[in-house]
């Protein structure tokens, strides 16, 4: 923590990495630590945990009275590190067990953001890096902006954006879907709140659920009714003129009809779904050098933002592909090797420019406030929401309730 508040050039990923100023020059914001009382030793070996049971129980009561007591402190402190040492590795991930997700569950609780530190994070050579991704960390869960959607040309100010993950609970007779569903942004880059909502309908057919998750009308209804709330009590009682919905897997005309019954004062509604297309590939031709072949494949790949039109409702976007406008030394492709996938973009309802879901699309991909990459591979409307649905399929017990997503990261 130390080192976050020093100046440190890049040492890796030099076309990419810009020099990390320090957090106070970065943030205009002080790094301080918690006062004494703020602070709890855990013994160095998982076995002198108090308390009975395996390993795994003991770290989760061990959790829990911390935060328990952290809680009885809490205006000492904006965020909670926690050290998992490599050493604990076979209790802090079991088949039934994930110490970072009950961890999250837990601050979510008690309302307290919480920073994983693992052993990595001492030996990592790179100092500029490691600021970097911590720093950005710290800031956005202690309710700091690091950055927010520019205004996109052809999308109405009042916009906002939902992602749905799906995650089935319960046994093979009885399993039911807990939806995420994060209302992730608005046009200013606020908003990053999440409904954990149940649904009420059993699933009928199991196999088909596993395929292709989908929510009954009347939960859908419910769903996004809550979600819209959620827009509305940011933005003083105003609904969106603009509302776009998505998710990975193809929308059932159930979704669609108890998407319009939540939101029938919304004037422009689109439903898209944003999965990868496996089978596709492109290559990237330039002007060729030898005067018997007009073309020749690029040796960077095809240009982040290319995009497609395959019909009136389908697209395909490249947000993995060449930036060579981030780069101080021109082509830039953040994956280094392997031909991109470009997303498939397939929308069920709605109207208007394919071009303009798709740039959306890139631009979401920008939005993650949780690494330091140029771009996540989906848009942060996906990220987010899938996040949370696996957080909740491995903490079943997390009350269904909203949520800030720092709690989360």
């Amino acid at each position: 923590m130390v080192s976050l508040r020093k100046a440190h050039q890049p040492s890796d990923r030099a076309e990419y990495v810009p020099p990390y100023p320090g957090f106070e020059t970065l943030f205009h914001v002080n790094l301080e630590a918690a006062p004494r009382d703020a602070h709890i030793k855990w013994p160095d070996s998982i076995d002198q945990l108090p308390g009975e049971g395996d390993a795994q129980f003991r770290l989760f009561s061990a959790m829990e009275t911390a935060l328990r007591r952290l809680d009885t402190v809490r205006n000492d402190s904006d965020v909670v590190l926690v050290h998992f040492p490599d050493s604990w590795s076979f209790a802090t991930r079991g088949k039934h067990f994930d110490a970072h997700d009950a961890l999250k569950a837990l601050g979510a609780k008690y309302n307290i953001p919480t920073q994983v530190i693992n052993d990595r994070v001492f030996s990592f050579s790179h100092a500029a890096s490691r600021s970097w991704r911590l720093a950005i960390a710290l800031y956005v869960k202690a309710a700091g902006t690091p950055w927010k959607l520019a205004p996109l040309k052809g999308v109405p100010a009042d916009t906002a954006y939902i992602g749905l993950a799906y995650a089935l609970r319960g046994n093979q007779r009885d399993a039911h879907y807990v939806t995420c569903c994060s209302q992730v942004f608005d046009m200013d880059g606020g908003g990053m709140q999440f409904v954990a909502f149940e649904a009420n309908d059993p699933v009928a057919d199991i196999a088909e659920a596993r395929r292709n998750p989908f929510l009954s009308r009347d939960d859908m209804r419910a769903v996004l009714a809550r979600s819209l709330a959620l827009y509305q009590g940011r933005n003083g009682g105003i609904l969106p003129k603009r509302l776009a919905i998505h998710k990975t897997t193809a929308f059932k005309q159930a979704e669609i009809d108890g998407a319009f019954d939540a939101l029938a004062g919304v004037a422009e509604i689109e439903c898209i779904e944003v999965s990868p297309a496996s089978c596709w590939r492109g290559v990237w031709l330039i002007e060729s050098r030898r005067s018997n072949s007009p073309t020749q494949p690029s040796g960077y790949p095809v240009p982040r933002g290319t995009v497609v039109i395959r019909s009136g409702t389908s697209a395909l976007v490249w947000v993995a592909g060449n930036a060579p406008e981030v780069s101080s030394k021109g082509d830039y492709y953040q994956g280094k090797k392997s031909i991109p996938k470009p997303l498939q973009l397939i929308r069920h309802a709605g109207s208007g420019s394919l071009e303009l879901s798709a740039h959306e699309a890139l631009a979401l991909t920008k939005m993650d406030w949780n690494n330091d990459a140029l771009y996540d591979p989906v848009p942060v409307s996906i990220r987010y929401s899938q996040r949370l649905a696996r957080t909740i399929a491995n903490v079943p017990d997390l009350p269904r309730n909203v949520y800030p997503y720092r709690l989360f990261m």
